[in-house]
């Protein structure tokens, strides 16, 4: 079993008794037996017993991330969301690995440090977001209002995810993908600061492909 398997085998045990027994009430061996390991792996693959269920917890945000990546630049946000969002097709144990991640992401207000994992990587989501948004916008990944845009879009985004993950585990709601990119894109299109939600004019293309290394040197 290679580093990538063994950590979530690992951190799929620790969400799983997170959700049953509460993190207080969880340790590292137990974490450890639950996934066949010794509590050495445990630690050597992760900093304490919280960081354990990042993995898990992170998998749908880190897809969503590749998503923006992939954003064409002549494409609307509307137009790439519909087509780019997951429409079925999924393996049973990514399906599973999104419902923890589901339940974890609707305890985050009773759990602190389940919640703590989850802003740390939307953090990381945010400065990701600085090159798309500085792609779409001709502008520097240093820019303020690249940076304020960054932030504004993903904690809509954020926002969009708790309340999904509240009403799918307390009120037993399910969307379907094309309700999940019109939900994500209408955040995003609102939390907007900069004009980068429709297509780009072709006249900005150059810069967008292949000169934002300078204008971040800049």
């Amino acid at each position: 079993m290679d580093r990538d398997e063994t950590r979530l085998r690992i951190s799929r045990e620790a969400a799983r008794l997170f959700l049953e027994r509460g993190v207080a009430e969880t340790g590292g061996d137990a974490i450890a037996a639950a996934a066949a390991v010794s509590t050495r792996t445990v630690w050597r693959h992760f900093r304490n017993k919280e960081s354990c269920i990042e993995p898990v917890l992170v998998t749908s945000i880190q897809r969503f991330a590749r998503i923006m990546d992939e954003w064409p630049l002549d494409v609307s946000l509307e137009d790439h969301l519909r087509i780019a969002m997951p429409v079925g097709g999924e393996s049973p144990r990514l399906i599973a690995d999104g419902t923890l991640a589901v339940k974890l992401v609707a305890l985050c207000a009773q759990e602190p440090d389940i919640r703590a994992i989850w802003l740390d990587a939307y953090h990381l989501l945010e400065v990701r977001f600085h090159a798309v948004i500085a792609r779409r916008s001709n502008r520097s990944t240093l820019d303020f209002d690249v940076r304020m845009c960054a932030a504004t879009i993903v904690a809509a985004i954020r926002i969009i995810d708790q309340a999904i993950s509240i009403a799918a585990v307390s009120g037993g709601q399910s969307y379907a993908a094309v309700e999940l990119a019109e939900l994500m894109s209408g955040a995003i299109r609102k939390a907007a600061t900069l004009p980068v939600c429709d297509p780009v004019p072709r006249a900005i293309f150059r810069f967008a492909a292949g000169d934002r290394a300078g204008a971040d040197r800049a």
